[in-house]
């Protein structure tokens, strides 16, 4: 289990498939659109592969990728997907504890009321894991 802040804010809970590969389960909320008269709140599902016999000084690198939903309401009430890649660095603190960094990219798909439309996305986390054993 974990939390992140970054471009969303939010939870997740993660499980290995394999000594080298997770899926992990996120909810989301994005602050930003507070600003804009809109609250936003998302999913997302990413599939997350190590980079095997890679390690910089304890920091792990991993990659993956992940298809996030999302629906607002506020000003503007609508809907958007996500798919996307993502790479990141993960930094054992101590076990069951560590921390990552990571950014993600994708194309944007959205259908609101203002519209709808396609764009292009980006993303970056900060975020901490507890592992449950």
């Amino acid at each position: 289990i974990g939390g992140h802040i970054g471009t969303t804010t939010g939870l997740h809970y993660q499980t290995d498939l394999t000594t080298n590969s997770a899926v992990r389960y996120g909810l989301n909320l994005s602050t930003t659109g507070l600003f804009a008269g809109a609250f936003r709140v998302g999913g997302e599902v990413a599939y997350l592969q190590n980079i095997s016999g890679q390690n910089f000084g304890g920091l792990s690198p991993y990659y993956g990728f992940g298809l996030g939903a999302g629906a607002a309401v506020g000003s503007v009430v609508g809907v958007s997907a996500y798919p996307h890649v993502l790479g990141g660095l993960r930094y054992n603190v101590a076990q069951p504890i560590s921390v990552f960094v990571e950014g993600n990219v994708g194309p944007t798909i959205g259908v609101t009321t203002a519209g709808s439309g396609f764009g292009f996305g980006a993303g970056v986390r900060l975020g901490l894991d507890y592992r449950l054993r």
